[in-house]
């Protein structure tokens, strides 16, 4: 059964709902205003939380969102005694599951109350799967529960054990060399080195050297014969970050390494044999790079046999709750504090915009953890613009995009079209129209039980 919390300053209803609750077999906390709530959802954890919508110090908006920022995964269903849309609308956006009009029927909340329990245990269910793969693929700094993550997550373990040449696409900060390590990780190549290197961080007139090595004498200042990079990497994996950043005639002795898998050092003919896996990365258009002919066709071919797209953290809001947990627990413990995130400083970390995606939520929260004076970090503790401008978010995006997850979680769990819709409160006939359109992969068998 659920752990329950009831928010509702008409102690007469709270008092009925938590007798009628208990007899169910939930467990109940109550609140009988904002302030209270919002102290009990500090000190303790909740799966569900029915809230009145007009409460007397704060309205039940307010404390929707305070639970949502600090209880991602609670969930919640506003109380109201005048339904509109509107109210809908508002609520849904603030991330509710449901609302339900006074007066309403007991049978009408268990039944809301059961298909919220079982969302919450659905969403318990993939990030438990989420980190389990983390565990066991070593995936500790790949941080997220949403749908492009679980992909990401996915594709890694795909092409692991297939040793072919991967393309890891994304804009700067999102993560690309933390997917290359994870790739390097879980293959046949694990105990071998993982060699990294920034292709725009190196001249052009030193990078091949850097890369093949050289021979004594082959330029000014080759004093003596030197193994270059891809023959440290051999039997590894070798990482070229920023490969769109360099020259089409590196790029043709680039794809001769990937082909003939051997090098020539800079000032010497003699091929050398290496045996390394290639992953490449970029923040670039890759395919307007091939396009405008300042990125070689024939390497682009042959490096995407295993493509990997990294989205920016602005198109995965639902990932920074656990982002900023996992990052407030690595700064703490490296500055030896214990710190707590006000609900005014989450609200801003969840709505800011993040052009430097995670690679500048990390920096956010280490600046935090080392400047904070206190026990708490607020919103003035935070080194990024107070009134910085911001992407509209989209209800209807949102909206959908939990959707698909749900839907897709759902099928998962009981591979059938009628336990599905039952659990998710449609028609048959609706839930399969929703998993076409979201392009929903299934089980070859799948189950559509009478009715």
């Amino acid at each position: 059964m659920a752990k329950i919390l009831i928010v509702e300053d008409e102690k007469s209803l709270r008092k009925s709902l938590a007798i009628m609750l208990t007899s169910h077999g939930h467990e109940v906390q109550e609140a009988e205003d904002g302030k209270s709530a919002k102290k009990a959802i500090l000190e303790s954890g909740f799966d569900l939380m029915i809230t009145d919508l007009l409460l007397g110090d704060i309205d039940g908006i307010e404390v929707l969102k305070f639970a949502r920022q600090n209880q991602p995964f609670i969930e919640t269903i506003v109380v109201t005694a005048f339904a509109t849309v509107n109210t809908a609308v508002e609520a849904m956006k603030a991330g509710a599951y449901d609302y339900i009009q006074k007066p309403f029927s007991e049978e009408e909340l268990l039944i809301k109350i059961e298909k919220a329990v079982e969302k919450k245990w659905l969403s318990g269910q993939i990030l438990k799967m989420a980190e389990e793969l983390r565990e066991k693929y070593h995936f500790e700094n790949i941080v997220g529960r949403s749908s492009c993550i679980k992909e990401v997550l996915t594709r890694i373990i795909k092409f692991a054990s297939a040793d072919s040449t991967i393309l890891i696409t994304g804009e700067s900060g999102t993560g690309k060399e933390l997917v290359a390590r994870a790739i390097h990780a879980n293959s046949p190549r694990a105990n071998h080195s993982f060699v990294p290197v920034n292709c725009a961080a190196i001249p052009e007139e030193l990078l091949e050297s850097e890369l093949m090595g050289h021979v004594r004498g082959a330029f000014t200042g080759a004093v003596t014969t030197r193994r270059g990079l891809l023959e440290e990497a051999n039997g590894g994996t070798f990482f070229f970050d920023e490969i769109a950043e360099t020259t089409p005639s590196f790029q043709a002795k680039l794809l001769r390494v990937i082909e003939d898998q051997e090098i020539r050092r800079v000032g010497d003919n003699k091929p050398i044999k290496v045996n390394v896996r290639v992953i490449a990365a970029t923040n670039r258009d890759i395919e307007k790079c091939v396009e405008e002919k300042s990125f070689r066709a024939d390497l682009f071919y042959r490096l995407n046999v295993g493509r990997i797209h990294l989205a920016p953290l602005r198109e995965r809001k639902e990932d920074i709750p656990l982002l900023v947990e996992h990052f407030l627990k690595k700064f703490q413990k490296k500055f030896g504090k214990n710190l707590k995130i006000k609900s005014d400083a989450m609200e801003r970390l969840y709505s800011y915009d993040y052009p430097g995606n995670v690679r500048e939520l990390e920096n956010i929260i280490e600046q935090a953890v080392l400047l904070a004076v206190s026990d708490t970090i607020d919103l003035e503790s935070l080194p990024l613009p107070k009134t910085a401008p911001l992407e509209p978010t989209k209800l209807k995006d949102r909206i959908e995009q939990l959707e698909r997850i749900m839907i897709q979680a759902a099928v998962e769990k009981t591979n059938s079209l009628s336990e599905a819709a039952s659990i998710l409160g449609l028609s048959t006939t609706t839930l399969w129209r929703k998993i076409k359109r979201y392009r929903i992969e299934m089980k070859k068998v799948f189950v559509v039980n009478s009715e």
